[in-house]
């Protein structure tokens, strides 16, 4: 059975929606979903109108970040996405979206992964290097000694 709406939340609907707010953030608000959101503003007498779609491009510069965030923060970001496309009447936008962040997210966990491994090769080689040319240094040493 739906959940009853209380004066406050109807309050609330009526003032995101002479706001202008999307439908996404009403519902996200109201902790409802978008359609049961349309149809509780169009049973109160608002015009409800689903917004022109915004042409999508492919040219936008991407915010290259100074420092890559940790796997913690690549899974709370996956976290999230999983938590919101669990939510009723996602658009098929929406869900298109979320699958692209899961998708991100799952790819940078992986390659951050490879990356950290990468970092501790290259530790340890470094190291080793170093003890080489101590090992050649005192084997010089050595040879020079004799």
């Amino acid at each position: 059975m739906p959940k009853r709406w209380s004066k406050a939340e109807i309050g609330k609907l009526q003032s995101l929606l002479k706001a202008g707010e999307l439908w996404p953030v009403i519902a996200a608000e109201l902790h409802r979903s978008v359609e049961a959101v349309k149809m509780k503003a169009k049973r109160l007498g608002f015009v409800v109108v689903n917004p022109p779609r915004q042409p999508t491009t492919t040219t936008k510069e991407l915010d290259i970040p100074e420092d890559l965030p940790s796997l913690q923060e690549a899974l709370q970001i996956l976290a999230g996405a999983l938590k919101a496309a669990a939510q009723p009447g996602l658009d098929n936008t929406e869900i298109q979206r979320l699958q692209v962040v899961a998708t991100l997210a799952r790819t940078y966990e992986a390659l951050l992964t490879n990356f950290m491994r990468y970092r501790e090769i290259e530790k340890r080689l470094v190291e080793l290097e170093a003890k080489y040319a101590r090992l050649a240094q005192e084997k010089t040493k050595g040879h020079a000694a004799k």
